[in-house]
């Protein structure tokens, strides 16, 4: 099993006009902000998911955080038996939803989270352990927020064991008390030091991202199959929902990823919360006998400094239209030139004016090649 430690896993940036909390710890296998090969990203991923499945065999439900943790938590949840069930909070609106639990991440850029909990009562019934992943837990607070939350909705909730998972965990001694206290104890990968991120970054001058004009596309569309992704917002049985994406991967090779010359490069990017389709297509992808080099990361709402500073992992980004909402800013940081980049999203509106302002993010990279698969079924190129 390998071996993950602070030097691999962890990266200091500062937000960009964020005085709640001025950093953000960045890992560069995850996926996220960085591009990484994506079978790396699984890696560790599914590490801290076997670790997870020695300790708690009879976990039936894992719950990840939105929007840095979708795809562990995902991957986490592959690691035990079936049937297991994979939820994920999220920021989206869902009008067909009426029932949620909502919460506060309160050092976020994006404070207001939410779980669907139309079926959470019956899987709270079926696991013994509940097992609530993220990327890094520093002070336990959102989780024990979430957890009283469920408590007062579902009270079975105090009869079971509560796991608070992570990649990266710098809880205090004092705050672990407290989330024991709440019933919650901590597994994680890697163990960090307390230390003073906010001084660390207090002297690095940081900019803003670029802003991204308005590029009219001129998309081709097709329809790929009548298979669609499913959503893990409402839930999802895990194994399903990776079968789900494999198929969905596949039947997007065979039909638009042939002609790619052997050893092209290629990004896969997620958009915001959907993260797992993107790894398990750019998993897909590497694995393939074109011996493709082949890159991960996905787009988001958390705007970072961008800084020229040696040794700083933010060096550059650009702020584009969410695929989700128009009026809203998203980021992609740290592009670099492709042969080919696809565009993995469960956003099922038709939002022309977001692919435009991402064809004006991608244009100084020359890319030739440029796929949009949208919730599955629909494949946009140009």
């Amino acid at each position: 099993m390998p071996i993950y430690t602070q030097e691999t896993t962890l990266r200091v940036a500062k937000r960009y006009n964020n005085t709640k909390r001025p950093y953000l710890l960045v890992n560069p296998l995850q996926a996220k902000h960085l591009p990484v090969s994506p079978s790396e990203a699984l890696s560790m991923m599914k590490t801290l998911g076997h670790l997870l499945c020695q300790k708690y065999p009879n976990t039936k439900l894992v719950i990840g955080f939105a929007e840095t943790a979708t795809a562990i938590g995902a991957a986490v949840a592959t690691c035990f038996p079936d049937p297991c069930i994979y939820i994920h909070t999220t920021r989206e609106s869902m009008p067909d939803v009426q029932n949620w639990v909502l919460f506060s991440e309160e050092h976020s850029h994006a404070v207001e989270q939410k779980l669907c909990a139309e079926t959470l009562g019956v899987w709270f019934h079926l696991s013994d352990t509940i097992l609530f992943v993220e990327d890094e837990i520093s002070t336990g607070k959102t989780l024990i927020n979430m957890v009283q939350k469920l408590k007062q909705q579902f009270p079975v909730l105090s009869e079971k064991k509560l796991v608070a998972a992570s990649i990266l965990n710098r809880v205090s001694p004092e705050n672990i008390t407290k989330m024991e206290d709440a019933g919650i104890q901590c597994e994680y990968l890697v163990k960090l030091p307390q230390v003073d991120y906010s001084e660390m970054v207090s002297h690095i001058q940081v900019s803003e991202a670029n802003p991204t004009e308005y590029i009219e596309p001129h998309l081709i569309c097709e329809t790929l199959s009548e298979l669609e992704l499913y959503d893990p917002r409402k839930g999802v049985n895990t194994k399903t929902y990776t079968q789900n994406c494999l198929q969905i991967a596949q039947e997007f090779c065979s039909h638009y990823t042939t002609s790619l010359p052997y050893g092209a490069s290629v990004l896969v990017l997620g958009t915001e919360e959907c993260m797992y389709p993107a790894l398990i297509l750019g998993d897909y992808l590497e694995q393939s006998d074109n011996h493709l080099s082949v890159r991960c990361h996905a787009t988001t709402r958390s705007p970072i400094g961008i800084s020229q500073m040696e040794g700083y992992p933010i060096t550059s980004g650009h702020k584009i239209m969410s695929f989700y909402e128009t009026e809203r800013n998203t980021y992609l940081y740290n592009l670099q030139h492709y042969d080919a980049v696809i565009v993995v999203t469960d956003s099922l509106g038709t939002h022309i004016q977001a692919m435009g302002s991402f064809l004006s993010a991608i244009k100084p990279y020359h890319i030739p090649t440029l796929f949009w698969l949208q919730g599955g079924r629909h494949v946009w190129y140009i």
